[in-house]
């Protein structure tokens, strides 16, 4: 396999071979329908390889957090012995108490 580089890649972008094939492959597809082949989809395409991923962490909301560590703690106050509608119970009751405490920072 030949490796890829700008110059020799579609209109000189940095992708990998792989990226670049996909790309190709494209174009060839869409001219064999007889279909315009620099479309919206090509350019989306594009956009997401040459993009890094994004960081999944970072895209949590802070308020999600606050809430997730809010029900953590209210349920560590459940026993396990406890009939379900019983821990269920303390549950709701456990994450009131911890909503009345307010946002902790």
């Amino acid at each position: 396999m030949n490796d890829a580089d700008p110059k020799s890649t579609f209109r000189g972008l940095p992708l990998t071979p792989e990226q670049d094939a996909e790309v190709r492959h494209y174009i060839k597809r869409q001219k064999q329908q007889g279909a315009e082949w620099d479309t919206p989809d090509l350019a989306a395409m594009l956009r997401d390889m040459l993009e890094p991923p994004g960081d999944d962490d970072a895209e949590f909301d802070p308020i999600f957090d606050e809430t997730k560590a809010v029900a953590e703690r209210a349920a560590a106050s459940i026993d396990e012995s406890m009939d379900p509608i019983e821990a269920s119970e303390e549950l709701h009751a456990a994450m009131e108490i911890e909503a009345m405490k307010g946002t902790r920072r």
